[in-house]
């Protein structure tokens, strides 16, 4: 028996579009995330969905209602699907982050899986949280087809559980755009990745993090991490 999960982030957000670390602070999407959302709920359509879960942050919410529309199905919200609590980084611009707390910054970017944001979760609890939703999900919801919708970090650290990784490859492992879709099936035969940061549904120009200047820098640096675990 085969249980899918469908997981995607949430459209652009203020934080998204004004660089600030916004993990569990909730502001709601822009005018461009609610087109991205709309395209991304076109894109759905072609899948069944039997549920809709959603961290209760109102950029998931937002994002989640237009696919909970078209497909009649109410959106159910599980705190655990939430964002990193980034404790003191919340409402930070990101390019401050480095010299106000260049230590964590420096995990962040280049040892995530020992990262500890300053009074708020460190990743292995973070992980611990996510791990436990998507499988509570799946047990809990066999032979069915689960749409979610989360956060970046969210899937950047679940891929790799769907891989097998250690945490420590997590830094291999890129950033998707937002409303990118991936999809992943359970079954007897293991976990195995269909779909993966998918953002076709969305034309360049509507796009977030490829049209902002540190995507280009961290494309390059990420080829290079990649090359040198290879």
């Amino acid at each position: 028996m085969k249980t899918r999960i469908i997981l995607v982030r949430h459209a652009e957000a203020e934080g998204n579009y004004k660089r600030l670390f916004h993990g569990w602070s909730d502001g709601g999407i822009t005018k461009k995330g609610h087109m991205q959302a709309v395209l991304a709920a076109e894109k759905l359509k072609e899948y069944k969905i039997d549920r809709i879960f959603s961290s209760p942050l109102l950029r998931t919410m937002q994002t989640a209602g237009y696919i909970a529309k078209i497909k009649n199905i109410q959106i159910k919200k599980d705190d655990r699907l939430k964002e990193i609590n980034g404790g003191d980084w919340e409402g930070q611009r990101w390019d401050e982050l480095s010299y106000k707390w260049p230590k964590e910054y420096d995990t962040w970017e280049n040892k995530p899986h020992i990262h500890q944001m300053p009074n708020g979760e460190s990743m292995n609890e973070f992980y611990s949280r996510i791990k436990s939703v998507i499988d509570d999900l799946v047990t809990n919801n066999k032979g069915e087809n689960i749409c979610v919708f989360t956060h970046g970090t969210v899937i950047k650290a679940l891929m790799c559980y769907f891989y097998g990784y250690s945490l420590e490859k997590m830094i291999i492992v890129r950033w998707f755009d937002n409303t990118a879709i991936s999809i992943v099936d359970f079954s007897d035969n293991g976990i195995k990745v269909i779909v993966e940061g998918n953002d076709d549904h969305l034309e360049d120009e509507n796009k977030t993090v490829i049209n902002q200047e540190w995507w280009n820098e961290y494309i390059e640096k990420h080829k290079k991490i990649t090359s040198e675990t290879e």
